[in-house]
């Protein structure tokens, strides 16, 4: 945290109320240990229970998806295959800068990872407030040119659709889903985890975007799946200099709040010109029929906020503290606040970008860290589909001799005599290939007799049981 003497902060408009994280985590416990149990009738109750749905199948099949297509007007369909153009592109250029691996650190010794997509991929496309295309795009099209072979797509199913909304059922078509099923919420991805009975094998990871439900639920089967990332309620901050325009920073705040009444929307401002501006012209389009009022204006009121800073300096400084999810600069040297800047989710850099174009036709992806979570992790690209495992291979056994004398010797030292061992059995491999079994009579004492007690580290009673332990990592 910046000294206050050097760096000045100040509140022109302080939320109302504070973050809070809704404890959810009983009713996913619940849900996921109802369907490991009951399977397929578990994900039938809880859809009943939660969204009225229960259909004599959750699969999507073929005609519905053509008769969704075809609903959809050609205009919006060309629009979303731009944008599948766009998040495409964008991913493959991504996979690109992820290479195979071959390093040979000295003669007969082969180091290196291989590029593995990850085997199945269940995608949750969001459906509760707006029928979400665009998370449709991000998820599953990246699935794909990751080059996962099995990619499974859940959005809630509807009752007034009589399944998933049809231009969002279109889009996930068009990303290349290869199955589509009609249930949302936790008992969509524990019966994707958990491979429920008409929902084909268990997939191996989980992703997108979701409630706090959804959140909670993917945090339960991790272990069980692997996941993209625990995302919460979306965010948006943007950092504004005197040369900012007042009109589009309202938009673009309000833009982001519309997600939800827990949606923060923030302002860091070098002027409070601006700020004061900025305020007047949120609340002015709230008081204008705003399309999305109701939801935008209670969470502008709770949790919008503006800062005013007296530095660029302090205003960076209270960004990467912050590490917003969304980040947007409208401010002169935008080379200077990309190279200062390093704590966000996706950065949108001049006052002719915006959040929207990222959530939902630019190419970047919008599954994105929230609550801080940029300080220590991205979000969701290409390479979350790629496995990277590496691999060893020791050609010939001289080679070899070098590795094992310095094993034996840390494993020794360590008191695990057996890894030891595995490493002291091939120096006496190697010793006889080169010279042959030595000439005492008898045999060799196998490595493990060689070793002299007076060597070995004395176990004290602490260590022996340690070592008795499940785990004495």
């Amino acid at each position: 945290m910046a000294h206050a003497s050097t760096q000045h902060r100040e509140f022109l408009k302080a939320p109302s109320h504070a973050a809070q994280r809704p404890d959810v985590s009983g009713a996913a416990q619940q849900v996921i240990a109802d369907v490991r149990e009951r399977n397929i009738a578990a994900v039938r109750h809880w859809s009943n229970e939660f969204d009225r749905w229960n259909p004599p199948d959750f699969r999507i099949p073929d005609t519905t998806i053509h008769r969704a297509q075809a609903e959809t007007s050609p205009e919006l369909l060309q629009q979303i295959d731009f944008a599948l153009r766009q998040i495409r592109g964008f991913a493959a250029a991504q996979k690109e800068c992820i290479k195979p691996l071959s390093y040979k650190p000295s003669a007969g010794v082969e180091l290196g990872h291989k590029i593995v997509p990850v085997g199945s991929v269940g995608c949750y496309v969001p459906g509760g407030v707006y029928p979400l295309i665009a998370s449709a795009l991000m998820t599953i099209a990246t699935a794909k040119v990751a080059g996962v072979s099995r990619v499974v797509a859940c959005a809630p199913g509807k009752p007034q659709y009589n399944g998933i909304h049809p231009t969002q059922l279109a889009a996930m078509s068009r990303a290349g889903a290869d199955e589509i099923y009609a249930v949302g919420g936790i008992q969509a991805l524990a019966a994707m985890a958990f491979g429920a009975d008409g929902f084909g094998h268990p997939v191996d990871l989980i992703c997108g975007a979701g409630n706090a439900y959804v959140a909670e639920a993917k945090r339960q089967l991790f272990g069980t799946v692997g996941i993209d990332l625990l995302a919460g309620p979306t965010e948006i901050l943007v950092v504004a200099d005197d040369t900012a325009d007042s009109t589009l920073l309202a938009y673009d705040l309000l833009g982001q709040a519309e997600h939800g009444v827990d949606s923060p929307a923030i302002l860091i401002t070098l002027s409070r010109e601006i700020g004061k501006q900025t305020i007047a012209k949120t609340e002015e389009l709230l008081a204008n029929d705003y399309p999305t009022a109701k939801v935008a204006g209670q969470s502008w009121r709770d949790f919008g906020t503006v800062v005013y800073c007296d530095s660029r300096e302090a205003a960076a400084t209270l960004c990467d503290e912050m590490a917003p999810e969304h980040l947007e600069v409208h401010a002169r040297e935008l080379h200077w606040w990309h190279n200062r800047l390093k704590n966000y989710g996706s950065i949108f850099l001049g006052r002719h970008a915006t959040v929207a174009y990222g959530d939902k036709a630019i190419g970047t992806n919008h599954v994105l860290p929230t609550r801080g979570a940029a300080r220590y992790t991205s979000g969701l690209w290409v390479g979350s589909f790629l496995k990277t495992p590496s691999y060893q291979i020791v050609d010939n056994a001289a080679a070899s001799v070098p590795i094992a004398e310095a094993t034996a010797a840390i494993s020794d030292a360590e008191g695990m005599f057996g890894h030891g061992l595995t490493a002291t059995i091939r120096i006496a491999d190697t010793h006889n290939q080169h010279n042959g079994p030595s000439q005492h009579n008898g045999p060799d004492k196998p490595p493990h007799q060689q070793t002299s007690q007076q060597q070995m580290p004395q176990r004290t009673e602490q260590s022996n049981d340690a070592n008795h332990r499940p785990n004495n990592r």
